[in-house]
């Protein structure tokens, strides 16, 4: 009986802040570390990505090493995925080139992030990066022939672009690409702004809404606290007419595995003070240790960056030989003494 191979899967998270937040977790990372049961996992801080928009260079470089550190501490384990920084692997940027000239320019001017930020501030507010940044995203996923890619509602329009162009490109030069498939993880969750329960938890937000991972418990219990809830006093929910409260609800059940309903029963006749204290302590029992493995492998940054140099080796394995095999197929000549 033959081992049949598990699904290959890649996904990517930009260091562009300090910390990930509740929303992070919920809605992406948590599946991440389940995903490794099931599928050969590619994960990876995509710092090429993080530059469509102006970065402080020694910022960059600390917030991609407290990224892969969160990573390594919510459980991505380096024994059973690869986990590395995405400009250590030069084939992304060398499979994009290739994937640009077989994109059109209105194909690229539909992605929404584009178009949002430059109907937003004019196209003169807008890098040529950001315009190409769904190719790049697209060779990501190419460049290790993933099958799955667990993506939220708001990058599936991305995953349409790459998987028409590894099909455009398959039949004009041969099957070169695995098409993937779009993967909504099972148990990813919504997490909205505690400040304004109308909009996603998101580090561009007022910070008084967004619960980063690696803030002091205290701050956290605060924000819990202050959180926005809704007119009447009944704890249920009801997304349309207690948004706040709902959201509320979502984290406590995702981060205690306890079900809505039964938290509703729970706190039947009791006040919204009641849910954000018990809800506080929920979160600060659940960040404390991310944020004290956190520090640890800040700590010892050799160790760290010997973790990710691995992962890049393992990432470069794999992405060179479809590189090699995508410039055979476009007729670009192999360098001297690499001809196949």
């Amino acid at each position: 009986m033959t081992d049949v191979p598990l699904p290959r899967v890649l996904s990517g998270i930009q260091p562009t802040a300090g910390s990930f937040h509740l929303g992070n977790y919920l809605g992406a990372l948590r599946q991440w570390v389940g995903l490794q049961d099931s599928a050969e996992a590619f994960y990876c801080v995509v710092d090429l990505h993080a530059i469509t928009v102006p970065q402080d260079p020694a910022e960059l470089r600390r917030n991609t090493l407290v990224s892969a550190a969160q990573l390594l501490a919510l459980g991505v384990d380096p024994g059973r995925s690869t986990l590395f920084v995405q400009s250590h692997v030069p084939e992304h940027l060398q499979l994009s080139w290739v994937l640009e000239c077989l994109t059109g320019f209105g194909e690229a001017g539909r992605m929404t992030q584009f178009k949002d930020k430059s109907q937003r501030e004019g196209t003169a507010g807008a890098t040529v990066g950001l315009f190409t940044y769904p190719v790049l995203q697209a060779a990501d996923i190419l460049v290790y022939q993933a099958d799955q890619v667990p993506v939220g509602e708001d990058q599936r329009q991305h995953l349409e672009l790459t998987r028409d162009l590894a099909i455009r490109f398959n039949n004009r030069y041969g099957e070169a690409f695995t098409v993937p498939e779009t993967q909504i993880p099972p148990g990813a969750a919504k997490i909205l702004d505690l400040q304004s329960p109308d909009k996603k938890m998101s580090k561009s937000l007022p910070p008084a809404g967004c619960v980063f991972l690696l803030d002091e418990p205290t701050v956290t219990a605060k924000k819990i606290r202050s959180a926005v809830t809704d007119t009447g006093r009944e704890i249920v929910a009801d997304p349309e007419n207690k948004p706040g409260v709902t959201n509320l609800l979502t984290i406590h059940s995702a981060l205690s595995g306890r079900s809505v309903a039964e938290l509703e029963e729970q706190f039947t006749g009791r006040g919204y003070g009641d849910l954000k204290k018990e809800l506080a302590e929920v979160v600060t029992d659940f960040v404390a240790p991310v944020r004290a493995r956190t520090q640890e492998l800040l700590d010892d940054q050799a160790e760290l960056e010997r973790i990710l140099g691995a992962g890049a080796e393992r990432a470069r394995e794999v992405a060179s030989a479809t590189v090699a095999d995508v410039y055979d197929r476009t007729g670009f000549l192999p360098p001297a003494g690499t001809r196949r």
